[in-house]
């Protein structure tokens, strides 16, 4: 997928997703978007999984962007293991995503082909979303 090949990984700290977010959160390449209303960490392969599901509809017509990148180790350890040993193995990558991150934007489509694409792409996600509009947007 979008993994670098070699990676040096770090013992990342879960850290705590408080408040809204700082950046990322007004619309600035697309004219349509999708907006987080909750925290959570949304896998590579939930991106993915959206990223295709509004590709599959637009019919490859228009342009996307997605604003969130999976760049978090997550460690898992095997099950049935004991206490202590360190660290476990790394699982996956994540983006953690706070309320109001823009996580997908469109642009290129009608709204209501963007309206539509970004609703399946946002039931592909484990969090709330609201379409959002650009403020001067004007339908030709």
């Amino acid at each position: 997928m979008l993994q670098p090949k070699k990676v040096k990984f770090r013992r990342v700290q879960k850290g705590r997703m408080k408040g809204n977010a700082q950046r990322g959160n007004q619309l600035a390449f697309g004219s349509f978007g999708i907006k987080a209303l909750e925290e959570d960490w949304i896998t590579g392969r939930q991106i993915e999984a959206a990223r295709v599901a509004v590709t599959r509809f637009m019919q490859r017509q228009g342009q996307i962007w997605i604003r969130i990148f999976p760049d978090k180790p997550i460690s898992k350890k095997p099950a049935e293991v004991r206490m202590g040993k360190g660290k476990g193995a790394p699982e996956g990558f994540v983006a953690p995503v706070a309320p109001g991150r823009i996580i997908i934007e469109a642009e290129g489509v009608s709204f209501e082909t963007a309206k539509e694409a970004l609703r399946l792409a946002a039931q592909k996600l484990p969090i709330k979303t609201k379409f959002i509009v650009r403020r001067d947007y004007v339908e030709e």
